[in-house]
């Protein structure tokens, strides 16, 4: 299977630049696997396509300040998006620019040092003066997603966040989740449906496009994650009496999806941490999820292409020309799709 079969034509009109102006005001389109079937629905009646015994799985990642602008001495400019740690290294960067090894930048009268550049795009900083996670906190701005194509505003603070974000780490948002309300989650739990928490701190792999012409080709970087015990718990105890465990966005799939093999290993009943560098597409067999909530996909991207292997391919494309014939707005701030 080739990556140009995941692609399709979105109009920049159809991309939502800002979020909705009340959270939880979007749409949601309904596809029904088994049936094959396609309907639409609000986002704020998620809890009625739920049912008791059902477990909502969402992931409780806060996106961090990881945007942050710097010159090199000649006054060029370098963008830095810092990284979760990854694959045991620290004060990783994403950079925007041309840097070499012993490069020396200034952000906010900090020092910089450009120590390696392990990867294409990549570099290891070093900072004496301060802690680099204390720069970017204090001087650093909400890395929204870049075809935005815009500088993060005062409203990214709140509305690029979860309601329910804990624990830092994420450089992206996991953003089906985004439109989850304090009073739509107290509906769901009213509903009978139970809610569990896990986190995946989203990284470097949102960033980075598929250059490779084939899926067999294409390597998918690391993005660290975590399952509590009692979340672990929870998703026996569905899976075991028949609910559904409805993941929360392509996150919350992925690191279902890689911890699979210990959570059955353990009978549920164990935490599990890894680093997920699983890439889904079609022909993937699923053994954790059961439903998904997500958000519409860029052309060619993963997580397009993880969707499409939970909904099936050609279903999935019939309903995305049908959102947009319908006007629905499309990634990270737009409208949702549940997959049954």
């Amino acid at each position: 299977m080739r990556v140009e079969e995941f692609d399709y034509t979105l109009p920049e009109e159809r991309i939502a630049t800002y979020p909705p102006a009340e959270r939880g005001s979007t749409r949601l389109i309904v596809l029904d696997r088994a049936a094959g079937t396609i309907t639409h629905s609000a986002y704020a009646s998620l809890h009625e396509r739920l049912r008791p015994g059902d477990l909502l799985v969402l992931n409780n990642s806060k996106v961090i300040r990881a945007r942050l602008i710097a010159h090199k001495p000649t006054g060029g400019r370098i963008e830095l998006m810092l990284l979760e740690k990854h694959e045991g290294v620290q004060n990783l960067a994403l950079y925007r620019g041309r840097l070499r090894v012993g490069d020396r930048l200034l952000s906010h009268g900090v020092e910089l040092k450009v120590e390696e550049l392990p990867d294409d795009g990549i570099a290891r900083l070093s900072c004496v003066e301060t802690h680099i996670t204390d720069l970017f906190e204090t001087h650093g701005s909400v890395p929204i997603p870049p075809y935005l194509r815009r500088d993060a505003e005062e409203v990214d603070l709140e509305r690029y966040q979860t309601v329910f974000a804990e624990l830092p780490g994420s450089v992206a948002a996991p953003t089906a989740s985004l439109n989850l309300t304090d009073e739509l989650l107290d509906r769901i739990r009213d509903k009978g449906t139970d809610i569990a928490h896990i986190t995946l701190h989203v990284g470097l792999g949102t960033f980075l496009p598929i250059r490779a012409e084939t899926f067999e080709e294409h390597v998918m970087h690391r993005e660290f994650y975590n399952i509590p015990e009692s979340s672990a718990r929870k998703i026996g105890e569905t899976k075991t009496s028949g609910g559904r465990v409805v993941a929360v966005g392509t996150t919350v799939t992925r690191a279902l999806e890689h911890a699979a093999p210990r959570l059955f290993d353990s009978e549920f009943s164990q935490e599990v941490c890894g680093e997920a560098d699983i890439f889904i597409y079609p022909g993937y067999r699923f053994k954790i999820i059961d439903a998904l909530l997500t958000n519409f996909h860029a052309p060619r991207s993963t997580v397009l292409m993880l969707t499409a292997a939970f909904a099936g391919k050609e279903l999935l494309m019939r309903a995305y020309q049908e959102a947009l014939d319908n006007g629905y707005r499309f990634l990270s701030y737009g409208d949702s799709m549940l997959i049954e």
